[in-house]
């Protein structure tokens, strides 16, 4: 089974010490987002996990001591930079601190198993076109060496990003080909992959990709493993990634930004965080009276697992 560290919250920088402890003591526990009384259990243990996959727009907090992870994990990861500045991401460090993380991130894990996200992309007064374009061409010509690929997606306007960020432009017209001819351009000039997520326009003839986000086969050329020939069912509605199980919780992180899925609102986020305790093995509060433990399916999606060795066998 695949662990994931970073959909419902940016746990590689908030919650860095929690998530080296899960690791260490060797399990987590992590609720039922439908029904918050039913708890799984999963065991963080080598024969139990067949990758760890990060998300995060911050590594910074975890790079000195990812080796207590990645030397024992086959492990992917997503690092999101995108062409907005505090007064949409408050919380996220500026572009070219972040370009500066993530070609350390490169240089400990290596370009295979690390994906640039440029996502989501959205347009305001300030956002403009050009301006993603100009950006975009910074970031790509600096990134490109360092990752394995580039993939954006363009803003999803659920009820609450519209609330949260007014001053979003919808798309018009031919805007998201313009994007996209422009980006293929760009990411073709210094030989970056570039693919789209969640799109349901034709964007081949800019050079760009469509599909999965998370794949066996790129996860497996990535950590040098086989994986069975399982069907991705995807994680929500258009989505065909391969399944995965993530340890977070909503509405905890704190970057704050305005375009964010996770989070109903920022403030709630704050108030949250006040329950999280890096010995509890929840990400926020610990285990009631009426909560239900259950132990996770844990299938191995592995062709073969390979031999490992435990503190028994010394």
């Amino acid at each position: 089974m695949i662990i994931n560290t970073g959909g419902r919250t940016d746990t590689v920088q908030y919650f860095t010490p929690w998530l080296l402890k899960r690791f260490d003591e060797g399990y987590v526990l992590s609720r039922n987002p439908m029904f918050p009384n039913k708890v799984s259990r999963y065991d963080l243990t080598p024969d139990k996990v067949d990758c760890v996959v990060f998300c995060s727009k911050n590594y910074e907090p975890i790079l000195d001591d990812l080796y207590r992870i990645t030397d024992r994990f086959n492990t992917f990861f997503y690092y999101t930079i995108t062409a907005y500045g505090k007064d949409v991401e408050p919380g996220v460090p500026s572009i070219d601190e972040s370009i500066d993380i993530l070609k350390r991130l490169s240089e400990q894990v290596g370009r295979k198993r690390l994906v640039w996200r440029y996502d989501p992309i959205l347009l305001t007064e300030h956002y403009t076109i050009e301006r993603h374009l100009e950006t975009f061409s910074h970031m790509a010509n600096e990134i490109a060496p360092y990752v394995r690929k580039c993939i954006f997606s363009f803003v999803q306007y659920y009820d609450k990003v519209p609330f949260n960020m007014p001053e979003i432009i919808p798309f018009r017209g031919d805007d998201r080909e313009r994007l996209a001819e422009g980006m293929g351009r760009i990411a073709s000039d210094v030989g970056l992959e570039l693919q789209s997520c969640m799109c349901d326009l034709d964007l081949s003839m800019y050079g760009i990709t469509k599909g999965a986000c998370l794949t066996l086969d790129e996860i497996g050329d990535a950590n040098g493993v086989v994986f069975r020939n399982i069907k991705h069912r995807g994680m929500r509605k258009g989505c065909h990634c391969i399944e995965s199980r993530d340890i977070g919780w909503y509405d905890t992180c704190l970057n704050g930004c305005k375009y964010c899925y996770a989070n109903t609102n920022p403030m709630k986020a704050f108030d949250n965080h006040k329950l999280h305790d890096v010995d509890s093995p929840l990400l926020m509060g610990h285990l009631n009276d009426d909560d239900e433990v259950i132990q996770g399916n844990q299938e191995s999606f592995l062709l073969k697992r390979p031999n490992t060795l435990s503190l028994d066998d010394f």
